[in-house]
């Protein structure tokens, strides 16, 4: 926070009760002194103090709203927090000073390389809420595609590190694992974090909400736990049961990466330059030592080329090396989704189904969590080589996954049964013969149009698998939604895309 050497024009604080999330927005009438004496314009961003403590905002200029008086200002919530700020107190106001990122960040849009000082003060004003969505997302379309080289991500992943909290287990292993995604359904993490939390070993695992997906680990663990946990509670339950199921943005582990995540999810992008940086700033702010990372390759994956993903492994090998994290890519089939269930609550009944060794569990959702723990194992030493699977195998039929599973969730907040949608419909097959092909992304698409994750119970429950004989009538999946308004405009989307199922 700055200190406010000078007196400046002031309003009373209305609370409007308005939530903007990341950005913080001030509001004004047009005739109010403030704006008519300092010349203040719409969305230009501008320094709001209270006392000593001080936020930036963008205005949001108003006419004739009967809700404010001419001395009167208000503010969204997290700003009114930030400033620890009353109903009817005086805030002061003023032109922000120009931003030096804002420099940087315009080097970037021009193609130019930036170094760890710029990085740093871009991530900074970031952390900090300097900086407009608008001008976010300026930053990360400067990023996108292949416009960071090896050297920036390492700077970035480094200053997304240095401004938030790191987690210290002293000199212990710690363990991690990630999925690059882009695979519908794809929820290994929980079955994994149990297998290996059941073997003795630690793994903190700390996890994201969706950003182009329909759902995010963070968002399925919801329906079972609460993850909205502190940094104590994440220790005190690491320590007591070897890992735990937390959504990252909760304790300010890389706390950019959480603004940067809403503003992408907006903008449907998730670049791979921000996208290893992202990932491996939250892994080392966790604490973690080692990590395995699943790079899925499929014609409608993230990853489409066995080529990329070497390329990409190799860069997140060399970022892993230049934080000293022991980064292991793996890279696995990604041509069709994982499991039967797409959305929070159907991904969840998947994880389950897994965890207590079911007959009708997905093997391939087994499979994959079996292969990543096994990695691990091996990583650890717990293993030899060759022989992680086996164990992991074991954890599960023994029972030992599923203990641990319950006895995190039960330190977590206790263990829910994950909602059932109101509103279903299935769609079935217009021909006879062989599934060749299932569209990843249109998949995600039609899951995200139904509510997900949004509306927790809400997705699709896939009843095919590539190789599957399927007769004109059978049944592909069912919607599920939480509404009849958002199951219909799912099925508009999928009268024009008839062919998100492909059947030769």
């Amino acid at each position: 926070m700055k200190t406010i050497k000078r007196k400046q024009h002031s309003l009373k604080l209305k609370r409007l009760g308005v939530d903007s999330r990341n950005e913080h927005l001030v509001f004004m009438r047009r005739d109010c002194p403030v704006c008519k004496s300092e010349g203040f314009e719409a969305l230009n961003r501008i320094s709001v103090a209270n006392k000593e403590r001080e936020v930036v905002a963008s205005l949001v200029v108003m006419d004739g709203f009967n809700g404010l008086d001419r001395h009167q200002v208000g503010l969204s919530e997290d700003a009114t927090r930030i400033l620890q700020a009353r109903e009817g107190d005086s805030l002061t106001f003023s032109h922000l000073k120009t931003l030096e990122s804002m420099s940087d960040v315009r080097r970037k849009i021009y193609g130019n390389p930036l170094d760890q000082a710029a990085y740093r003060r871009i991530v900074e004003d970031i952390v900090d809420l300097n900086l407009s969505n608008i001008q976010l997302s300026a930053f990360l379309t400067a990023c996108a595609g292949d416009r960071l080289d090896l050297d920036e991500i390492i700077c970035l992943t480094r200053s997304m590190i240095d401004t938030g909290q790191r987690l210290d287990w002293g000199a212990e292993a710690v363990f991690d694992k990630h999925c690059i995604g882009g695979l519908p359904g794809y929820r290994t993490t929980p079955i994994v974090v149990s297998i290996i939390a059941a073997s003795g070993l630690r793994i903190p695992k700390t996890s994201s909400r969706a950003i182009t997906s329909p759902a995010g680990t963070a968002d399925m663990m919801e329906t079972l736990t609460n993850v909205d946990l502190s940094v104590k509670q994440i220790e005190q339950i690491v320590d007591e049961e070897g890992g735990c199921l937390a959504w990252g943005g909760a304790v300010q582990l890389s706390p950019a990466d959480d603004i940067l995540i809403r503003v992408e999810r907006a903008l449907d992008i998730d670049s791979e330059g921000q996208m290893i940086a992202s990932v491996l700033s939250k892994k080392a702010a966790a604490g973690a030592t080692a990590v395995v990372i699943d790079i899925p390759v499929g014609p409608t994956a993230k990853v489409r080329s066995a080529k990329e993903a070497e390329e990409l492994a190799f860069r997140m090998r060399q970022v892993g090396d230049s934080i000293d994290l022991l980064v292991e890519p793996l890279i696995t089939d990604g041509s069709q989704p994982v499991g039967r269930g797409v959305g929070p609550a159907l991904e969840a009944k998947d994880v389950l189904a897994v965890l207590k060794d079911k007959e009708n569990a997905p093997a391939d959702l087994r499979a994959r969590a079996v292969t990543l723990a096994g990695k691990l194992l091996e990583m650890a030493k717990s293993a030899n080589p060759g022989e992680g699977m086996n164990m992991a195998s074991r954890l599960i039929e023994s029972g030992e996954a599923w203990r641990k599973f319950k006895r995190i969730c039960d330190a977590q907040g206790g263990l829910k049964t994950p909602p059932e949608a109101e509103f279903r419909r299935e769609v079935l097959a217009r021909e006879t013969g062989k599934v060749v092909a299932i569209d990843n992304r249109r998949i995600a698409r039609l899951a995200k149009l139904a509510g997900a994750p949004a509306a927790p119970s809400a997705g699709i429950l896939l009843n095919v698998s590539v190789g599957d004989e399927i007769d004109e009538g059978g049944k592909l999946f069912e919607l599920h939604a939480e509404s009849e308004g958002e199951i219909a405009y799912a099925f508009e989307y999928l009268e024009e895309n008839t062919s998100l199922i492909g059947i030769e």
